[in-house]
């Protein structure tokens, strides 16, 4: 077998001898029989890297220096109508006045000396008829106005709305210690309670509206034994209390009251 250059490692015909009754799937064989592809592929590839690393800084250069603004801006020019034309010689109709208002008179003629048949019938009128009215030699009704509401009323913003604290809570009638008087007064042992030996402390919710009246009672943690129905009757029956007051008016507040029951 004639081989064209011996000192070529590559040589296709030498890599044959060399590995000839051999193992040709050993890697030593693949690397010199694909050694010319790779070495094509590694320069090109290498080649590529560089081409690119050169450009890609030339493009970003010709983009930032792009100038946006020579681009071509469509314009679209709009003819607007002519304004009407003003007649100057056609003055402007003149405004309307409204007629004014009829004003109340009374009739009242001075007092002259006539004869017996010139005599009218109709008394003059009085000093009372004549108060506020203006005089004139005939009578007429004048034009009424009627009270209208204002236009911005005056809107309470706490309407309706139930408070828990404020700056001035209500109180009973002579404070605390008249309060506790009332209900050691009127209240009434229930028998039940008495007879089952039921004591405790009842709990009572209600409200104090703005004119200090009682309402919307109701139990919030009873004993029975009756005494829950005869806490809230003292309580409902209680006399007015002065009203609670936030921001210098009067509001509703919701007061909680224990009622105690003990026997002696």
């Amino acid at each position: 077998m004639k081989i064209t250059s011996w000192n070529n490692a590559v040589n296709q015909e030498r890599a044959e001898l060399v590995f000839e009754n051999r193992n040709k799937e050993y890697g030593a064989y693949e690397i010199r029989k694909n050694y010319e592809k790779q070495v094509v592929r590694s320069f090109l590839f290498t080649m590529g890297a560089i081409l690119l690393a050169v450009a890609i800084p030339v493009i970003i250069n010709l983009i930032s220096n792009l100038d946006l603004s020579k681009k071509n801006v469509v314009s679209e020019e709009i003819s607007l109508a002519e304004p009407p034309s003003i007649d100057k010689a056609t003055p402007p109709p003149p405004p309307v006045i409204p007629p004014p208002p009829v004003v109340q008179t009374i009739k009242f003629t001075p007092p002259k000396v006539v004869k017996d048949e010139e005599v009218q019938d109709e008394p003059p009128p009085t000093q009372e008829e004549m108060k506020d009215v203006q005089i004139s030699t005939v009578t007429q009704e004048g034009n009424t106005t009627e009270d209208l509401p204002p236009e911005n009323p005056v809107v309470d913003p706490d309407e309706g709305k139930v408070f828990t604290i404020v700056e001035e809570m209500p109180s009973f009638p002579g404070g605390e210690e008249k309060m506790l008087e009332y209900i050691a007064r009127n209240i009434k042992y229930p028998p039940v309670a008495r007879e089952n030996n039921i004591t405790g402390r009842v709990y009572v919710s209600f409200v104090v509206d703005k004119d200090g009246k009682i309402k919307d009672g109701k139990i919030l943690r009873g004993i029975g034994g009756g005494c829950d129905e005869e806490a809230l009757r003292v309580v409902k029956a209680m006399p007015d209390w002065k009203a609670g007051r936030q921001n210098g008016r009067s509001v509703q507040v919701q007061f909680n009251l224990p009622v105690n029951f003990t026997l002696k």
